[in-house]
């Protein structure tokens, strides 16, 4: 016993009080989550500690604007207890992040706090939170194929390192389950998993799944679910995208996937109008598309550190519509994407990636000749199928009307096997070339 409070005692004499002076601001007002402060102007983006009178733990709040004087804050929990004239005071590093190699095989929130009952990790590191902007002939092309472990992709769609690409349905299709294939099946050094705005039951599924045995030592998990403060989900993307960055500039290959796009695009929105800004484009601000832009361009290959950061962002389209703001904002400034068909997931085919529908703009760059060749052969076949399907099954078609609908049909139980892949299974690159090769050499 002697030798515990021994021990205790050392430990508490190497701690340095922090006596420095602390300027602290009072709450003027509250709307909501929103709430002005006087007497403490912070920067943007700063984090701030409310201590209530009348609660033993005090609430954290992020400063998103001022206005007339005041500091606008939004309140990263409930503001229950909230008295006005509450002390008010900043917290931590205003704009950076801790980051390090404490995070691999965790997983933690926004602010770095522990959700797997762990010790708080202790970064080595610190990072802008909005990242650290770079010369554009700072970034390395794209000319290394990425493994992903999905045959569909790796075969037709065909990835490559530093690739930033999207995963778009609508609800219900399968988006999770395939970015839940693409963690498991990739090959990377290290992944960072930004889950914003899920569910917190998929949150706890996915850690239950990926954090077992050796391979969670590489992945990192930050998790925001759907029921928090919109400046904490956006601030959780922000906090894996410079994790990620850290990682890359350490000369790894990251694997960076974020669930989903389009709650980091509600999130600032929700902000936006907080804050004021008029609604634009189907009552998305400015500001929020420009959110999405800002995150993806973070992504992809650095000529200093020889690092990577392969980017996989899923994209729900609200009511199916392909041209919703955020997923034409996504389509547009990524360099693919993978659309998923809800006709295919009804008919039990999954994935259910819609082939002509997907595109991966650095397959040229990343694959053979030969392979885009079969890859061309492939798709042309599908999409003639598709085209006429419906004449198909009315009877309306003759054979030897069309020989490439002859010939896609007699192809059709290959290709729908081909394509078809369980979730248990993996599907290497190089098998998936081959398979492809296959195909077509038994169809020739």
């Amino acid at each position: 016993m002697l030798t515990l409070a021994a021990n205790r005692l050392r430990s508490v004499a190497q701690i340095t009080p922090d006596l420095a002076l602390r300027r602290c601001g009072k709450v003027h007002s509250c709307d909501g989550s929103l709430i002005e402060v006087s007497g403490l102007a912070p920067p943007i983006g700063a984090l701030c500690e409310v201590v209530r009178r009348d609660a033993a733990e005090p609430i954290s709040a992020e400063v998103i604007g001022f206005r007339g004087g005041h500091s606008l804050m939004m309140m990263l929990s409930d503001p229950v207890l909230l008295s006005p004239g509450d002390l008010v005071r900043s917290e931590g590093r205003p704009g950076d992040v801790g980051v390090g190699d404490a995070f691999l095989g965790r997983a933690v929130d926004a602010l770095g706090q522990p959700l797997d009952g762990g010790k708080i990790p202790r970064p080595n590191a610190h990072w802008p939170l909005a990242g650290k902007r770079e010369s554009a002939l700072e970034r390395a092309p794209v000319d290394q194929p990425f493994d992903c472990g999905v045959r569909a992709v790796n075969a037709l769609n065909t990835m490559g390192q530093g690739q930033r690409i999207g995963i778009i349905a609508g609800s219900g299709v399968g988006k999770s389950v395939l970015l839940d294939m693409i963690a498991q099946r990739s090959e990377y050094d290290v992944a960072v998993v930004a889950m914003i705005g899920e569910r917190a039951r998929e949150v706890s599924d996915f850690v239950a799944r990926h954090m077992q045995g050796d391979g969670a030592k590489r992945i990192a998990i930050i998790a925001v679910p759907a029921d928090h403060a919109p400046t904490l989900r956006l601030r959780g993307a922000q906090f894996a995208t410079s994790l990620a960055e850290y990682f890359r500039a350490q000369g790894k290959r990251v694997l960076l996937l974020c669930d989903s796009l389009t709650r980091i695009a509600h999130a600032a929105r929700e902000t936006a109008l907080l804050l004021g800004e008029p609604g634009a484009a189907r009552g998305y601000p400015p500001s929020a598309l420009a959110a999405i832009t800002k995150l993806v361009e973070r992504a992809g290959n650095a000529r200093s550190s020889g690092g990577a950061i392969t980017g996989i962002y899923t994209v729900l389209a609200d009511g199916n519509d392909q041209d919703d703001p955020v997923v034409d904002t996504a389509r547009a400034i990524m360099d693919g994407h993978i659309v998923l068909s809800r006709d295919l997931a009804q008919r039990g085919h999954f994935p259910a990636i819609d082939i002509p529908a997907s595109l991966s703009r650095v397959m040229d760059a990343v694959s053979s000749p030969e392979h885009r060749d079969n890859a061309r052969w492939l798709r042309s076949l599908i999409a003639t199928y598709e085209e006429n399907r419906d004449l198909l099954l009315m009877g309306a078609y003759r054979e030897g009307s069309d020989p490439q609908m002859d010939a896609a049909i007699a192809m059709q139980t290959g290709i729908s096997a081909f394509l078809a892949q369980p979730k248990e299974l993996a599907a290497p690159l190089h098998d998936s070339i081959t398979s492809l090769h296959e195909l077509r050499h038994g169809q020739t």
